[in-house]
């Protein structure tokens, strides 16, 4: 099954703005550059990914993306994570791409191993929504074809697009991909990232150093 994965990243100044009392603009900026990259890389490492496409207008972005062998589309009117996965989509479907993998660029903990297990176990379902750590918001969809579902990232996105789902008719499953649900948008997540990256070993490297500058007093494992 021809499975695309889909990328949108915000321009990074104007990236993690949640984090604003606790991180400044120039941190913030590093700090999504590294996450943005280190996801390039590692959907790179994933296998059965036939193409991963980067929807982005931060040129920063998408010379990284290049470099991992990404597609890149230009994200001209920055509307938004929905809609810049609407355009990963039309450009996955103009690919042949039977699936279509929605993930955001501040996930920089994501194990390609995880992920191909979620792609294998995944065969049949129309729709697979991986909760964030929370559980309210959507931090990956797999979608069964591509435009199975129209995205509606944000906050309470999780019920949204199992509605969604339900309404089309279509299978849907939930999985708990760990390396998955954490994303970054308050200084709790920074946190709780610090402490997975610590736990594993390797990976990410540009973010632990970010983290490591930002959370010195526990600094992460290298």
């Amino acid at each position: 099954m021809v499975t695309v994965a889909v990328l949108p990243i915000k321009t990074f100044a104007r990236a993690k703005d949640r984090l604003a009392r606790a991180v400044g603009v120039p941190d913030r900026r590093a700090l999504a550059e590294a996450m943005a990259a280190d996801v390039l890389d590692a959907l790179a490492a994933v296998r059965g990914l036939e193409k991963v496409i980067a929807v982005t207008a931060e040129p920063e972005a998408a010379r990284a993306a290049r470099a991992t062998g990404a597609e890149v589309v230009h994200d001209g009117d920055e509307a938004g994570q929905s809609a810049a996965a609407l355009l990963g989509i039309e450009a996955a479907l103009a690919a042949g791409a039977e699936r279509a993998l929605l993930v955001p660029g501040d996930c920089p903990a994501l194990d390609p191993g995880e992920v191909e297990t979620l792609l294998t176990r995944s065969v049949r379902a129309g729709v697979v929504i991986v909760p964030d750590r929370h559980g309210a918001g959507t931090n990956a969809l797999l979608l069964s074809p591509p435009n199975a579902i129209e995205p509606s990232f944000g906050p309470g996105s999780f019920a949204r697009h199992a509605a969604r789902a339900h309404a089309a008719g279509t299978i849907v499953r939930v999985a708990d991909v760990r390396t998955l649900g954490l994303d970054v948008d308050t200084p709790d997540d920074l946190h709780a990232l610090r402490d997975a990256l610590a736990e594993s070993p390797g990976g990410a490297p540009r973010t632990r150093e970010v983290l490591a500058r930002l959370l010195p007093a526990a600094a992460t494992a290298g």
